[in-house]
């Protein structure tokens, strides 16, 4: 086993075919095939099951792929620190919708006049298909609520946030959860760390939801709520962001509740250059 057929192994893994590894890597899918092959042989196990032209991974594969991960990134570590390489090349990145809105522009502005070799490629999304997308190597970092609870990630506070409930501008004050029990509620999907946030905040009262309006946008959800259809919980630097701000009422959840950070993650053992540079960026600003 090499870490050429590791590279081979992870791209296959991760497109999903030979075909789309080949392109990834530059090679043949015949060359593709044959490193694979060798692979399995030298483990003495399936590492894909093959279905016509579609390729399932197997459990062995599944545990293979944790390792390959990691293996290939302290590599790439080791390689950047002898050689002392500058940061450079691409550096993926994802974010939850709201810090993407708000937090990062200025950041990435800031990072690609210090690193113009690098080029950032950000994608958004709810904090589970981040935190997924960093498990299976699509990004290198992301940003979600955190601190990181998962033993293999490691991460650094970037920036402060406060999530506040919001209704229409004629609703009677909302003093707790207990007050806006089965009342109706807009949010992102189940895999939302901030929804998670919000039925957690009923919970804790003894109190919970009535409907749940699954949306896809914040500009969606600020258009159902000042119309009086329900309530919603936002991050107050994402509803100061947004026009029509003012056609509803924000109301603070009591005893700080609504007070969280949000984290610069990576898998531990993984600690690239583009990343390095980030992370010093963020801790420079806090100071």
């Amino acid at each position: 086993m090499d870490l050429t057929q590791l590279e081979v192994f992870r791209a296959v893994a991760e497109e999903g075919s030979v075909t789309a590894a080949a392109e990834r890597l530059h090679r043949v899918p015949s060359n593709i095939s044959t490193r694979l092959r060798q692979l399995e042989e030298d483990l003495g196990t399936p590492l894909f099951s093959r279905e016509k032209l579609r390729l399932h991974i197997t459990d062995a594969g599944r545990t293979l792929l944790d390792y390959a991960i990691r293996i290939l990134a302290l590599t790439e570590e080791a390689r950047q620190r002898v050689t002392h390489q500058q940061p450079a090349g691409i550096f993926t990145l994802g974010a939850i919708e709201s810090t993407a809105a708000v937090r990062l522009p200025q950041l990435i502005a800031r990072y690609h006049q210090q690193w113009p070799d690098v080029e950032l490629d950000l994608s958004t999304g709810p904090s589970g298909d981040m935190t997924d997308g960093l498990f299976s190597g699509r990004f290198s970092a992301v940003f979600i609520d955190g601190p990181p609870k998962h033993p293999q990630l490691d991460g650094v506070a970037a920036f402060a946030e406060e999530m506040v409930l919001i209704s229409s501008l004629n609703h009677p004050p909302v003093p707790n959860a207990a007050s806006v029990s089965g009342s109706t509620i807009y949010a992102f999907r189940a895999n939302c760390s901030y929804r998670r946030r919000f039925e957690n905040w009923f919970a804790a009262e003894h109190a919970a939801p009535g409907k749940i309006f699954e949306m896809e946008s914040y500009h969606g959800i600020l258009a159902c709520v000042s119309a009086g259809a329900g309530l919603a919980m936002v991050p107050r630097s994402m509803l100061e962001s947004m026009p029509g701000r003012e056609s509803v009422a924000a109301w603070p959840l009591a005893e700080h509740a609504g007070l969280l950070d949000i984290w610069l993650v990576w898998r531990k053992g993984y600690a690239s250059g583009n990343l390095r540079a980030m992370v010093a960026m963020l801790e420079d600003a806090s100071q």
